[in-house]
């Protein structure tokens, strides 16, 4: 079970379009930080403060190799979170579904008396 700490965590880090970007380059493999700043026309401190979110988060795991500091994607915060959304996008399916069946009704009882005049 996830906690609202983690959740919100999650949430906040996937709230930024830079920290999204990154996490997108990282779907396609491990970087360094010097690759992932490469697009952005920030300094490297503002990309390495982003890494700091999405690490924190969960979203990323970063490891030393020699001189080379690469990045991975951590996908299992991004399940927790699909998890938690999936609970609502049943409720509102569901929700829909009933507005549907309802409108239907309305629908077929003006058709009905429509016919009946």
């Amino acid at each position: 079970m996830i906690t609202d700490d983690r959740l919100s965590a999650i949430f906040a880090a996937l709230a930024d379009p830079t920290r999204r970007a990154i996490l997108a380059r990282l779907a396609r493999g491990e970087a360094a930080v010097n690759e992932l700043a490469e697009p952005f026309a920030i300094s490297l401190p503002a990309i390495t403060k982003h890494l700091k979110v999405l690490e924190r988060a969960g979203l990323i795991t970063r490891s030393r190799q020699a001189q080379w500091r690469p990045c991975r994607l951590d996908a299992a915060a991004l399940r927790d979170a699909t998890d938690w959304l999936e609970h609502y996008r049943q409720f509102w399916d569901q929700s829909l579904d009933r507005l549907d069946e309802y409108l239907q009704n309305i629908q077929t009882a003006e058709s009905d008396d429509s016919h009946s005049v």
